[in-house]
């Protein structure tokens, strides 16, 4: 197995640069499993496609609007941040854009706080000690980071979000979830599909190209997650009925096979808050996940070989040529594909 075997070729057109409106009007690629059938719908048919005693696990992380401005002292340079991760206190991991950001350097944002790099962490990363909590200045002043990809001005920043998002802590969103509404979600509940969340607060590492010749020699790095006794419960009950788990995005899928690592006296997972780690490359031995809803991912990235692990690779990569010859639209703003 090579990155390479991963890799596949998207017109630069189909990367979507807008989401639609509303957003259940995206189209939903299916692919079954076992018969390699394929079918075309429309995401607002998704109840139909669900079985009465299915259940649905869904990421409500919240992106933080984590992009702030601020200017070199005492010379007043241009600096864009993207906070990570806050490490302790009042220290955050962050992605630096300018000049002369080594350590040492000191920063004053909009809103009045001033940092100093502490550390540097390796390519565009720092280490940034702040003089006060930011929470107020990332509320007022803060922008929602979308992917570099993405170069059309988001006119409404709650379009980066989930309709259920409610924990804050992620740098991206799941877009998986993107396409859901209130009333898509109602009647999901209607046709007897149940319903339960998780949380996985997504890192811009999750993204990164994997640069390696061989996957297995990339290191993917860890995400705080958590899924409570209750939404456990849930899982474990739905599986002992029959019904399918049907993981809402990769980090639902992360969240689950993660937590099934633990999982003992019958149980297909416990409950779990900490790091997750996992790498899931074919050969994976999928544990809870019978059924996965998931946007169209990065060539030769983590996710796409995730999705590779869950379906067969020769399978995903003939079903990513079909949406690209039927103009499917791809990333964080596109179609979507539910695989059973």
């Amino acid at each position: 197995m090579q990155t390479s075997d991963f890799d596949y070729y998207l017109p630069p057109e189909l990367i979507a640069q807008e989401p639609l409106e509303p957003r259940d009007a995206a189209r939903l690629l299916v692919l079954d499993r076992k018969t390699g059938s394929r079918q075309h719908k429309i995401f607002r048919e998704l109840p139909d496609l669900l079985n009465p005693g299915d259940l649905l696990v869904v990421n409500r992380s919240r992106v933080v609007p984590a992009r702030l401005f601020a200017k070199k002292q005492p010379r007043g340079g241009k600096v864009e941040l993207l906070l990570l991760e806050r490490t302790g206190g009042d220290k955050w991991k962050a992605l630096v854009g300018g000049k002369g950001l080594g350590v040492g350097a000191q920063l004053l944002l909009e809103g009045g706080a001033s940092g100093k790099i502490v550390d540097d962490l390796g390519g565009a990363q720092r280490l940034i000690a702040f003089d006060r909590p930011l929470v107020s200045i990332i509320k007022k002043h803060g922008h929602v980071p979308l992917p570099p990809y993405i170069h059309t001005p988001l006119v409404d920043p709650e379009r980066y979000q989930t309709v259920y998002a409610r924990e804050s802590g992620s740098s991206a969103a799941p877009t998986a979830g993107l396409h859901f509404t209130p009333s898509l979600l109602a009647r999901i509940k209607e046709r007897g599909v149940r319903i339960a969340e998780v949380t996985l607060h997504i890192g811009l590492d999750t993204f990164a190209p994997v640069n390696e010749e061989d996957p297995a020699d990339h290191k993917i790095h860890s995400e705080w997650c958590q899924i409570s006794p209750a939404a456990a419960e849930v899982v474990n009950r739905t599986k002992r009925a029959g019904g399918r788990v049907v993981a809402v995005g990769t980090t639902s899928v992360r969240v689950l096979e993660t937590a099934a690592q633990l999982a003992v006296g019958g149980k297909s997972l416990l409950p779990f808050e900490g790091r997750a780690g996992l790498f899931i490359l074919p050969g994976f031995e999928f544990k809870v996940v019978d059924g996965l809803l998931t946007n169209f991912h990065l060539p030769r990235s983590t996710l796409l070989m995730l999705v590779s692990a869950f379906a067969g690779r020769e399978s995903i990569l003939e079903t990513y040529h079909e949406a690209i010859k039927n103009n499917f639209r791809f990333y964080s703003f596109g179609d979507a594909m539910l695989i059973v």
